[in-house]
């Protein structure tokens, strides 16, 4: 039996991002948070401030023996933009940025290939311009934060920005759900 594996991305709001691998099958533990910058312990408050370096993200802890680390690249890059640089939407700025944090050299090479055959395939207008870099540490986001689609499933921005994610996921990666 294989240990679980952690992988760290950033997709913009780290709302959706949650959202989305609630649903997928062999991901443990999703938690929303902030990572990839220079300030310790930051608050909601001040990575919105932009001064932090930190971007929203989701620290995952998945099952490599039900899901690989290609496979969570897969729904990831499927579910955000990653072609435009530091906004996801209405979203705008750094700590939205799409951010692959790598936690071994493996999941390096692997996210530096996928992205290299996504630029190949066309699939997107332009090119992928998702940060790749080492993970460092993780803080986890306030208590408000944490499973927000599914405490707050009417709120506006729900409905209008993670609902059409989650239901992107739940059609094209329905085998790969819980």
């Amino acid at each position: 039996m294989a240990e679980n594996e952690i992988a760290v991305f950033g997709g913009g709001c780290f709302w959706c991002t949650e959202a989305v691998f609630t649903q997928i099958k062999g991901v443990t533990s999703v938690v929303s948070g902030y990572s990839g910058g220079h300030v310790e312990n930051p608050n909601y408050y001040q990575v919105c401030e932009e001064t932090t370096g930190h971007a929203e993200v989701v620290q995952l802890e998945f099952d490599p023996e039900e899901i690989t680390f290609p496979e969570m690249l897969e729904v990831f890059f499927a579910t955000h933009d990653p072609t435009t640089l530091n906004y996801q939407g209405a979203d705008k700025g750094t700590r939205y940025r799409s951010v692959v944090l790598y936690t071994s050299e493996a999941q390096k090479d692997q996210t530096a290939a996928y992205i290299k055959e996504l630029d190949a395939s066309g699939d997107f207008p332009a090119p992928v311009v998702t940060q790749i870099a080492p993970f460092e540490k993780f803080f986890p986001a306030e208590a408000e934060h944490k499973q927000f689609y599914a405490n707050n499933p009417g709120s506006m921005y729900c409905q209008v920005v993670i609902s059409p994610k989650v239901a992107k996921v739940r059609q094209k990666f329905a085998k790969s759900l819980r």
